[in-house]
This record gives structure tokens, C-alpha cells and sequence, in this order.
């Protein structure tokens, strides 16, 4: 699951085993999860069959639940800014973009050369931040 989240298999080894993960389920089957470590929603993925039918949406609010019962002040995310997709799915859930890094993505940083999200290079970096006490 967490390599639907990220295309580095080097990135996904440095936080693994770090915050905690929320799990959504449907009996024994695994719906999506997110990765909560420190006040970063790190890591968020949802199972293909299962997508646009609101398991996201209901890890994002968890997670901010989780967050705020925890006494943070807010609830970052970063994402690619090729992925309109995702930053149209933040945005939408009340997350506002804070900063851009670039050349975020790529081989120094465990990332293939020339990889895509819908015909856009995945370069750059933007980071989103919840309010948690608004």
C-alpha cells in the first residue's frame, strides 16, 4: 500500500516504521491507510477499486482528528506539484499551500529520471498545512 503513496522505494524505507499508521478496512480487506509522523501526514493511499468513494477522505479527517486529539496545531502534507489531483484533494479538505522545494524529486533523491503524473514532469515538491485549531 504505501507504494501506491510514493515512487521511492528509498524514501518509503527512511519512514516506514516511523508515527503511526491508520488503517481503513472492509472486513479483512485493506482499504487505503495513512501515516501520521509528528504533525506530517506522510503517507496516504487508497486501493485503486476503492478510489473516489470517500476512504480518503475519511483517513485525512482521522488523521486530523488524531492530530488534533494530540494537541498539534496543525497537520502539514507535501505532495508533487505535477499531481493536480492531489492538490485539488487537499485543498478541497481545507489544507493551504505553504511552500514549494524545488527539484525535489529525482534520482538523488530515490526518485526515477523523467517520471510522470499525467504528462506533467514530477520535479517539484509543495508542501499544504491544515489549521488545526481554526
Amino acid at each position: 500500500m504505501l507504494a501506491l503513496a510514493d515512487d521511492s522505494s528509498e524514501q518509503i524505507a527512511a519512514y516506514i516504521g516511523l508515527g503511526r499508521i491508520l488503517v481503513a478496512r472492509e472486513g479483512d480487506a485493506i482499504l487505503g491507510h495513512a501515516q501520521i509522523v509528528d504533525t506530517e501526514l506522510k503517507s496516504l493511499a487508497v486501493a485503486e477499486d476503492r478510489r473516489r468513494s470517500g476512504v480518503g477522505r475519511a483517513l485525512v479527517e482521522a488523521a486530523i482528528a488524531r492530530a488534533r486529539a494530540d494537541g498539534a496545531a496543525c497537520l502539514t502534507v507535501s505532495t508533487a506539484t505535477a499531481d493536480i489531483g492531489n492538490l485539488r484533494f487537499y485543498q478541497r479538505l481545507g489544507f493551504r499551500m505553504t511552500r514549494i522545494v524545488r527539484d525535489a524529486f529525482g534520482p538523488r533523491t530515490g526518485y526515477p529520471e523523467g517520471l510522470t503524473i499525467d504528462g506533467i514532469l514530477l520535479r517539484d515538491q509543495v508542501f499544504l498545512e491544515f489549521d488545526l485549531k481554526a
